[in-house]
């Protein structure tokens, strides 16, 4: 019912900058859409994957303590889009990125992108 289409990440050098987008969008035509909540999770080798940051709609944004100060997440309402700008990449950072969307209570997770910071 909803797909969601991430983009950016790649192999980035420490400190660097990069900033990952998702958009969000219903597959075909139908019942309201509805987004309660955007965010991105990770997952990096051999680990079990973790919230990064998330937005409730109306809501105050949620960090994990491991990047915040260095990363900020932002929504597009109006456009269904969730950017996350992530600085000063360490490469514990590296990982598969994940957008997350609950449209009309449900979750919905993107494809992954990869993000590999190098040393």
């Amino acid at each position: 019912q909803v797909q969601l289409v991430e983009s950016g990440g790649g192999l980035v050098q420490a400190g660097g900058s990069p900033r990952l987008s998702c958009t969000a969008s219903r597959k075909a035509s139908g019942n309201i859409f509805s987004i309660n909540g955007m965010g991105w999770y990770r997952q990096a080798p051999g680990k079990q994957r973790e919230l990064v940051a998330y937005i409730i709609s109306g809501g105050s944004p949620n960090y994990a303590d491991s990047v915040k100060g260095r990363f900020t997440i932002s929504r597009d309402n109006g456009q269904n889009t969730v950017d996350l700008q992530m600085n000063s990449l360490k490469p514990e950072d590296t990982a598969v990125y994940y957008c997350k969307a609950v449209v009309n209570y449900v979750a919905n997770w993107g494809q992954g992108t990869q993000v590999t910071v190098s040393s």
